[in-house]
């Protein structure tokens, strides 16, 4: 069966379109065969992915993913529905992010996301394209950016770093600390793209932490 899967691409992103009666492992050969053949396509572009056609679980949804990434050098950033209200406020808002990311050119890239209690530690700044769940952490000396949702605990400046900072496309962590200061939010973490996505940046500001929507101005201030 050699139409199990299907690949369309719209902009920023790409749609698995899955033929609702193949199984499952059909399906994961297929993505294994079609990712490597457009390897050199699509080299290692940063997309966000659409599964259409039969709705999978989150270890189907994971599973996928990890075919993908050994198949290929896409970053997929996010998953995303099939809401196309929601699609573009996503779309919009990691369009805010792109000057953020483009001073974190000496960081470096994560591509997956962290849970079951993994914790990511790094001297340098790090982008992760992904998201952080609730259990676990990301630590970084310099600034981290999360292109998807912060759930879980971050650290930034964990050695002092002046004027470090957190961003992400959701910013709603169990806990988080910009060099010794501690901020915890008194939100309920829920996963998964929300109605109205705002970015928001994470920075210390009169010798306390706050949370800020990102825009150029506030960056281009810090």
């Amino acid at each position: 069966m050699k139409d199990a899967v299907l690949l369309k691409s719209f902009p920023n992103g790409l749609s698995l379109i899955l033929r609702e009666d193949a199984d499952f492992q059909t399906i994961t050969q297929e993505v294994a065969f079609k990712f490597s053949e457009a390897r050199n396509f699509f080299k290692n572009a940063s997309m966000v992915l659409s599964i259409e056609g039969r709705k999978l679980d989150s270890a189907q949804e994971d599973e996928i993913l990890q075919v993908i990434k050994e198949n290929s050098s896409v970053n997929i950033v996010c998953l995303i529905g099939h809401d196309e209200e929601k699609n573009g406020q996503y779309l919009r808002a990691l369009g805010e992010m792109e000057q953020a990311l483009a001073s974190a050119g000496e960081g470096r890239f994560y591509k997956g996301t962290l849970k079951n209690r993994e914790i990511l530690e790094t001297e340098t700044s790090i982008v992760i394209l992904g998201d952080v769940y609730p259990g676990s952490s990301v630590v970084s000396k310099k600034n981290i950016y999360v292109l998807g949702g912060l759930y879980g605990e971050a650290h930034a400046g964990s050695d002092g770093e002046e004027g470090a900072y957190v961003m992400a496309l959701e910013l709603e962590p169990e806990r988080l600390m910009i060099n010794d200061m501690k901020y915890k939010s008194t939100k309920q973490s829920k996963w998964g793209i929300h109605p109205k996505i705002q970015p928001k940046i994470a920075y210390i500001k009169d010798e306390r932490i706050v949370t800020e929507p990102l825009t150029k101005e506030l960056l281009s201030s810090l």
